[in-house]
């Protein structure tokens, strides 16, 4: 079996691509109905995060060129796109490189902050609608729990994550760089999910006097208002008469729309007296109007924006990561390892199967010098005959695991081709 990933993410597509091909829960699990057909593409999983989207697949190693197929088709079409529309944008892992990629990315060694936490409970997240949708594996299952026990490694082992850094945190600096503090200033989280609890919790940090919440579901804002402990909540349909109070509006929302627009921003600048609004937006599809930017004294920020705002903490990180870069590859080791021992098992079996069954054969073309036996002695006669078969061919079985599993061999083609075995 093959391990295919296909995808693209903040370094190969800009934002308004990666908006197009962002799949909320329903949209993930169905996508996974059809593409896995159990033929060409045998298990499936999607990663869609603001930063990425990712297809990990397994199929057979003889259809591997026919599974990236079907898995850049199923991407074109989710984003309604031409077929050929992303090959700029796309990359594609096979085996190793897909087995390192998936470490990697759930290490946060490949998110546009390193050493980011939400990226993992993202990967979680992915695989328990894998798991629900009927398309996770023997293969996936076992990668994804060994990427889980790697990313906890890098956790515990190096200082990746030492420092508080996370896009909530940068959309913060970035604030702070354009007010050059955010002392005495209100502001406005739109949406009330972990992205606005994290940012509400460093603008409090950086001195903002009053935060506004608002969210669509009025329960869920001021379930995030109580655990800040400071927060007024803002009811969604009074969005336009509070928003001329902000002076840095964070939005990261899931609507799959725009929440903001040119009109909301034009009303709520003429009664600010031409004090200058910040308006940045970590949403994926993005939830501001980028027309927007149009408006006098207003400043418009994406997530692809955020990149840019580089900090001592993201650096030292980066150092971290070369430590972590090489947890990822003794791991990828052992799970490749692991794998060519979870392929030679049907094989293994098989063989013991057929050390049994020439022994039995034997038994049977022997059975008539052997005279009369009881019930009895005929099952003490085979059960020896099974046991000294089992003896001999133990430390013969051991021993071809071993050798497959520190091999790059392909040990059920070749177990099969030295014992004439069937598939």
């Amino acid at each position: 079996m093959s391990i295919i990933l296909i995808g693209l993410n903040h370094k190969t597509a800009p934002v308004e691509i990666r908006e197009r091909l962002a799949l909320d829960d329903a949209a993930c699990a169905a996508g996974l109905r059809s593409l896995v057909d159990g033929e060409v593409v045998r298990e499936g999983l999607i990663v869609s995060t603001c930063n990425r989207v990712e297809i990990l697949s397994a199929t057979a190693n003889d259809q591997i060129e026919f599974g990236a197929g079907r898995v850049t088709q199923f991407l074109d079409t989710s984003g309604q796109l031409p077929p050929g529309f992303l090959n700029d944008h796309l990359y594609r892992h096979t085996d190793e490189e897909a087995v390192r990629h998936v470490f990697r990315v759930a290490s946060s060694l490949d998110s546009m902050v390193v050493g980011e936490p939400q990226v993992l409970g993202q990967v979680r997240h992915a695989y328990s609608l894998a798991v629900e949708a009927g398309t996770a594996g023997r293969v996936l299952n076992r990668l994804v729990h060994h990427t889980f026990r790697v990313a906890k490694r890098v956790r515990t082992e190096t200082g990746i994550a030492a420092s508080a850094v996370s896009i909530s945190y940068m959309a913060v600096e970035l604030g702070k760089k354009i007010f050059s503090s955010l002392k005495g200033s209100t502001v406005m989280l739109i949406g009330a999910g972990e992205m606005a609890e994290l940012s509400a919790k460093h603008l409090l940090n950086a001195g903002a006097s009053r935060v506004l919440i608002v969210n669509r579901t009025e329960a869920t804002a001021q379930q995030l208002a109580n655990q800040i402990g400071s927060a007024t909540v803002v009811p969604f349909e009074h969005l336009d008469d509070s928003l001329h109070d902000a002076d840095l509006v964070i939005c990261s929302t899931g609507a799959p729309d725009y929440v903001l627009k040119e009109e909301h921003l034009r009303k709520a600048t003429a009664r600010r007296r031409k004090r200058p609004t910040c308006l940045i937006d970590i949403s994926v599809p993005r939830n501001i109007d980028p027309a927007c930017a149009k408006v006098r004294n207003v400043f418009l920020f994406d997530i692809d924006d955020l990149e840019n705002v580089i900090t001592s903490n993201i650096r030292e990180r980066e150092r971290e990561a070369e430590r972590a870069e090489l947890i990822v590859q003794s791991e990828v080791m052992q799970f490749q390892q692991s794998l060519r021992l979870m392929d030679v098992g049907p094989s293994i079996g098989a063989m013991r199967e057929q050390f049994q069954d020439v022994a039995r054969a034997e038994l049977a073309r022997q059975r008539k010098k052997l005279g009369p036996l009881t019930k009895e002695q005929e099952a003490a006669v085979e059960s020896l005959l099974m046991s000294t078969v089992n003896k001999i061919s133990h430390p013969i079985l051991n021993q071809m695991r071993r050798f497959y599993g520190a091999s790059d061999a392909d040990a059920s083609q070749a177990s099969a081709d030295l014992f004439d075995l069937e598939e």
